[in-house]
């Protein structure tokens, strides 16, 4: 690998699509903040030096950045130098972004080589024509408007100030950035489909440019040993079915994983080289309950927002996005919803290592639902995000759009359905939640929000669900929009209570500046206030024979939301082994 040895984030971006020739351009960047968006008339682009400086790939809202600003930042420029290695002469060469919020343009030596709009997802750009030998100069224009309500934006906050459940903003480049040298023809996608019951995964592999005598090989490895292979000639599109000699499925108890290298050779000859991984495991629904390889699974998920005091949307470090996970575990929790963020691939990458199961959701806050460009935009970045984290074992299930109860037309509620139907087109195999709390419309699970700090009041509601009720009997977020019942009653199935607790607990400040669910009335008064109704709500639906999981809000604070089981800086409130017993309980589910 060549990289800058002081670069921060230096570990390679992409674990399930990983070369080993690859330049990291993480560091210190040139910066410039535009606050009149009126940089190209004013001549930044052939400015030989912009005014600050900022280390990438950190936001300029955090302190990692070194620029900590943190009003709202509609337009910011970055530039930097760069020399490419002599051996890369040849090939071809990709700019990588993991990702820009919102809008990018990107010039290389004065050259645009594209635009991208969408700030969670990745993209790429070849700039093989725009280079020269000795130093290049990479631009890149950012436009950021979190309060046009055209853009998803998630927690990120449109006032000035943090406040409720709304944080610090994200602009600009928050991913790392790096360049590949490819060949003429090189692998430019895979997607996985395991099969359990036939003991094989089927490999589809994308190629970019074509010419004769290409041929696409896999070998699928366990334990360092061969356990499968396959090839097929060089197309566009290649299908291989490679049969596993050795099956062993992946599941938070047992999480395994297939090493895969993938080659396209042509006449004897490596033209491309990517190392992968994948699972082998089954995710599907069946009466009320949910099954992970065909056992029933109870969801004891935390939700974390992907927050850091120091870096805002980005980990300081690839051992801080592996640490959330192994304190997660400690709790005595299996897997996670991914709230209202796009998380960093290697967040994934230790989910699966580590055997945490995941729902994978996305920022839909900040768009207006009913005006149909943000609906597009919404659209066309939700598919992208699909295609970047299909491949990953630990991910069950999508949810689209999280308490859309802001929606009131017949345009906002067709969307909802769409993106449910869309998500099911694009990816069958996993679960799909159309809207997370409120405003269902078709699902494959069924959930609820409920923020209940009666543990008494809160474990009554759900007493009609385990005698086997269905329709409007049973707990559901209920909202009337133009005088109609905009959510759809519970219709059976699966029954998912994915947000809940939200205690406040704030034991190193008396300050009524945070804040925690229920209110300041309803703070526990002890330790052991707390620990009670943690273990009394917890239990609640851990013994219900009808519900398939919990999603406890949450697994650490975030800016002024002071409910998390950790501080922000992710230290433990409470002892860790109290809290895993109770959520270790037996599930009533797992037992029928």
């Amino acid at each position: 690998m060549l990289s800058l040895m002081h670069a921060p984030r230096p570990e390679y971006p992409r674990p399930q699509f990983q070369r080993s020739d690859w330049l990291n351009l993480n560091g210190e960047w040139e910066f410039e903040i535009d606050p009149g968006n009126s940089g190209r008339e004013r001549g930044l682009l052939g400015k030989s030096r912009l005014d600050g400086r900022i280390v990438v790939p950190f936001a300029p809202e955090s302190r990692l950045s070194g620029v900590g600003h943190t009003d709202f930042l509609t337009s910011c420029w970055y530039r930097r130098t760069l020399n490419l290695p002599e051996t890369w002469a040849e090939r071809r060469l990709f700019l990588h972004f993991g990702a820009v919020d919102y809008e990018a343009e990107v010039w290389v030596n004065g050259q645009s080589v594209g635009r991208h709009r969408g700030g969670y997802t990745p993209f790429s750009f070849e700039i093989t024509s725009c280079v020269k030998r000795g130093e290049n100069s990479v631009v890149v224009s950012v436009f950021d408007d979190t309060r046009s309500q055209l853009q998803a934006s998630g927690k990120q906050s449109p006032q000035y100030a943090s406040h409720g459940c709304m944080y610090t903003r994200t602009t600009g480049i928050w991913q790392t950035v790096w360049i590949e040298p490819l060949a003429e023809t090189f692998i430019a996608s895979l997607r996985f489909h395991p099969d359990v019951d036939a003991g094989s995964v089927r490999i589809e592999v994308g190629l970019n440019g074509l010419s004769a005598g290409l041929r696409v090989g896999a070998e699928v490895r366990a334990g360092g040993a061969s356990v499968g292979r396959a090839s097929a000639p060089g197309a566009w599109h290649v299908v291989l079915n490679v049969p596993i000699s050795e099956r062993r499925l992946w599941s938070p108890a047992d999480p395994f994983l297939y090493d895969l290298r993938l080659t396209l050779e042509r006449d004897g000859r490596i033209l491309d080289d990517v190392s992968s991984y994948f699972g082998l495991r089954t995710i599907s629904r069946e009466g009320h309950k949910i099954l992970l390889n065909g056992k029933p699974l109870f969801m004891r998920l935390a939700l974390d927002q992907g927050f850091y005091p120091d870096g805002v949307y980005t980990a300081p470090g690839d051992q801080a996005l592996r640490r959330d996970v192994e304190l997660a575990k400690e709790l005595g929790f299996n897997g996670a919803r991914l709230h209202m963020k796009l998380f960093e691939p290697r967040l994934l990458y230790w989910a699966d290592r580590l055997g945490y199961i995941l729902w994978g959701e996305f920022p839909n806050w900040g768009i207006d639902y009913n005006d149909a460009q943000a609906g597009m935009r919404y659209t066309a970045e939700w598919l992208e995000a699909l295609a970047r984290d299909f491949n990953h074992p630990s991910i069950i299930g999508w949810c689209p759009l999280n308490e859309t109860w802001t929606s009131n037309s017949e345009a906002g509620f067709l969307l909802h359905e769409n993106l449910y139907h869309l998500t099911k087109a694009a990816d069958p195999a996993r679960l799909c939640i159309d809207t997370s709390g409120y405003n269902h419309r078709v699902t494959d699970i069924y959930d609820v929000h409920d923020y209940d700090q009666n543990p008494a009041s809160f474990a009554e509601r759900y007493a009609l669900l385990a005698k086997g009720e269905t329709g409007e009997k049973v707990f559901y977020n209920k909202t009337i929009l133009s005088n109609r019942v905009a959510n759809v009653p519970f219709p059976g199935g699966p029954y998912f209570v994915s947000e809940y607790g939200g205690i406040w607990w704030d034991p190193e400040s008396n300050s009524t500046a945070g804040w925690g669910y229920g209110g300041n009335d309803a703070r526990p008064k002890s330790l052991e206030e707390y620990i009670s109704r943690y273990r009394a709500l917890t239990s609640a639906l851990l013994r219900n024979s009808r519900i398939c999981g919990f999603c406890f809000t949450q697994l650490y604070d975030v800016e002024q939301e002071v409910n998390g089981l950790l501080t922000y800086d992710r230290r433990h409130k409470f002892d860790p082994k109290v809290i895993r017993a109770i959520n270790q309980a037996p599930a009533a589910i797992e037992g029928d």
